[in-house]
């Protein structure tokens, strides 16, 4: 079975439902929320609630587990990173040093530091359930459009909108592909040697590229045919009007933004210090 990666995937949800302005400036909103605030309080309530939204879209975890996985070790990542580059940040930050225990030279291990990583790591699980959602439950066209509304040029938009598409595209034809030259007894499966199985993968991906460039001709040519970029301005056949349900979203989502900004900045700081 194909592993699933990121594009749109098709559900009759409340989620879905709604119009592609609405999910995007909702994901602006959410996600300036958790860059602003480093209130673990918010954070962990955005998470709880990035949950329960997730669970609203009826989107299965394994359909979007291989983008999650990638995600999860971009960030165990950076967590090293800003450890081994600023193991006292934390420190600089809080004012206060409770040291746990030291390790060699600079690095020290102090509850400041780990309390500033952990809010790091809920900015990240806090954003990319509402960024993944976003995107799966989004056409792409309707992505397009509601970039196009809310400021974006439309030919811009209509290359994101283009990229989306290719995604579902592209890790199709590399299935394909990947199938046909193990057939001819290509073998990249983990049995073999990682040499011969890196040798192996250019007969994968350089047919790859050959079938993209083809479909990046046929897709501009019919463009070109269309007049794509003559006028300065078009219209949408995907866009969706603001229904009622829009409207409360929005305004719900304005009201958590103004409530997040009171409850981080009420001290005149933005970082929550439990010490």
């Amino acid at each position: 079975m194909a592993v699933t990666m990121l594009g749109y995937i098709e559900q009759n949800s409340v989620i879905h439902r709604l119009s592609g302005f609405t999910k995007l400036v909702v994901f602006l909103i959410w996600s300036s929320i958790a860059m602003l605030s480093y209130d673990t309080r918010i954070l962990i309530a955005l998470f709880v609630v990035s949950i329960f939204i997730f669970k609203l879209s009826k989107i299965r975890f394994a359909e979007i587990k291989f983008v999650v996985l990638f995600i999860m070790g971009f960030l165990a990542l950076n967590t090293l990173a800003i450890y081994l580059f600023a193991p006292e940040e934390g420190v600089r930050i809080y004012g206060t040093r409770h040291l746990l225990f030291e390790l060699n030279g600079r690095y020290t291990v102090t509850l400041e530091q780990l309390f500033y990583q952990l809010n790091i790591i809920l900015k990240y699980i806090v954003v990319t359930p509402a960024a993944l959602l976003f995107i799966v439950t989004t056409h792409p066209s309707e992505f397009a459009a509601s970039l196009n509304r809310v400021g974006v040029h439309y030919k811009i938009a209509f290359a994101v909108s283009l990229a989306l598409r290719y995604i579902p595209d592209i890790q199709r034809d590399f299935h394909m592909i990947s199938k046909v030259q193990q057939a001819r007894g290509v073998n990249i499966s983990p049995a073999e040697k990682l040499g011969k199985r890196l040798k192996h993968a250019s007969s994968i991906i350089i047919p790859l590229i050959f079938s993209s460039l083809e479909r990046i001709d046929v897709v501009s040519n019919a463009m070109e045919l269309r007049s794509f970029g003559k006028h300065k301005s078009r219209t949408w056949y995907s866009a969706k009007p603001l229904m009622q349900l829009d409207w409360t979203v929005l305004i719900v989502s304005l009201l958590l933004f103004a409530l997040a900004m009171i409850i981080t900045f009420y001290d005149g700081s933005r970082f929550y210090n439990p010490f």
